[in-house]
């Protein structure tokens, strides 16, 4: 399957300005309005269906006897044919 980029932007934030996006983007998903992501001429909108799959990680790059790098990922996929699992996830 081949992946191709529509929309990407990474730059350093503060863990408030970062809230502040998710928060955009849960009001969003929250209501079934469109997202649009937005940086200098770039912009991609997309219609998130109902249901999609939810992908979140935990990992660590790096050396295994050495100081290395600590992420987080949230994902949101969705497919027309996709079935969703009946598992539940917390976050606290």
């Amino acid at each position: 399957m081949v992946e191709t980029v529509l929309f990407e932007d990474e730059r350093r934030l503060t863990r408030t300005d970062v809230a502040s996006y998710l928060r955009t983007i849960a009001d969003r998903l929250e209501t079934g309005e469109p997202l649009t992501l937005e940086t200098g001429a770039d912009s991609v909108t997309v219609d998130v269906p109902r249901e999609v799959d939810f992908e979140v990680k935990v990992e660590r790059e790096g050396p295994a006897d050495g100081v290395g790098e600590l992420g987080l990922e949230l994902e949101l996929e969705w497919d027309e044919d996709a079935e969703m699992s009946g598992d539940s996830l917390s976050i606290q």
